[in-house]
């Protein structure tokens, strides 16, 4: 997906919350604050490059460089902790209404809106607000609020013996990510579960893994082998590269996913479903539909959405 004009001030917005959580120093947030300028512009102009114009590359290169001048390795880390804790206490209550239905698809669809509801769970981005404690009263609404829904197409898609992979997105959500990967598995398919190698925003890394019990839901789990914020797939571990080309379908949560993953004439070799809330208008606007809609959707492999 390409950068919009709004997806600029995000970036620095986002940029000068960061530096805050990182330092009180005044002097070592204005040369942060400085230098991400420097790098936004950069990175924009580097027409050589084939991701300068993706909002998450760019994002990745800019919490790196904020982690360099601060010197704080997890700016998100006290957000991510009660994430976790809250998204457990309120999982307990959509596992047991999951549980309770016995058709297998009705109960797959319940996990799969679940784990969408979950992508709520996000910091900083502008024009986002949110309360942890609102995501019950967000699920009871969230089939009313699905824009796109290619939820029976995943279904279908899910045989047993069908190799997954997993891409999960924010702490806290993962909690959630833990009902669908159940409902993924009791259909028979072999889900590897992957996690961002260090702390990068607000994303799932293992030891959040290990918070929500995701260690013990998954047939695997692994890391992309970076910190990056979607997928850039030059950085990735040759561990994950190997899923990646022997896996049948790849599901993948969260905007940043989104936007690394489509444009640009970018094809997968396997199926791609992308299940996320839109947080921001851009990504909203490239995907035909309003803010603050769940999505569902389906790229079939060796497509391309041109956005």
């Amino acid at each position: 997906m390409n950068i919009k004009p709004v997806c600029i001030l995000c970036l620095l917005t986002r940029a000068f919350r960061e530096i805050q959580y990182s330092t009180n120093d005044t002097d070592v947030q204005f040369k942060a604050m400085k230098e991400v300028l420097q790098l936004v512009n950069n990175i924009i102009n580097e027409q050589n490059n084939p991701m300068h114009l993706v909002p998450a590359y760019i994002g990745t290169l800019r919490d790196r460089l904020i982690k360099t001048i601060t010197g704080s390795p997890d700016p998100y880390n006290e957000q991510k902790i009660k994430s976790n804790e809250i998204a457990l206490e309120l999982r307990s209550n959509l596992e047991k209404i999951i549980e309770g239905e016995e058709d297998n698809y009705k109960r797959f669809r319940l996990a799969c809106v679940a784990a969408i509801v979950g992508n709520i769970i996000e910091f900083d981005v502008l024009g986002h607000i949110f309360n942890l404690e609102e995501i019950s009263e967000l699920s009871e609404k969230a089939e009313e609020e699905l824009a796109i829904d290619d939820i029976p197409i995943l279904f279908e898609k899910v045989k047993p013996g069908t190799r997954i992979l997993y891409l999960t997105d924010n702490a806290g959500e993962i909690a959630f990510d833990v009902l669908l990967v159940k409902e993924l598995r009791k259909l028979g398919a072999e889900v590897t579960v992957a996690v961002k190698e260090k702390p990068v925003l607000n994303d799932a890394t293992l030891e959040d893994a290990q918070a929500v019990n995701m260690v013990k839901t998954a047939k695997e789990l692994i890391t992309t082998g970076t910190d990056s914020v979607g997928l850039i797939l030059d950085e990735c571990s040759e561990t994950f590269l190997n899923h990646y080309q022997n896996s049948d379908l790849i599901i993948a949560k969260g905007m940043g996913y989104f936007e690394t993953m489509t444009g640009h004439h970018i094809k997968h070799p396997l199926d791609v479903f992308f299940l996320l809330r839109t947080k921001c208008d851009p990504v909203a606007m490239s995907l035909g539909v309003k803010r603050d809609k769940n999505v569902a959707k389906y790229l079939p492999a060796n497509t391309v959405i041109e956005c």
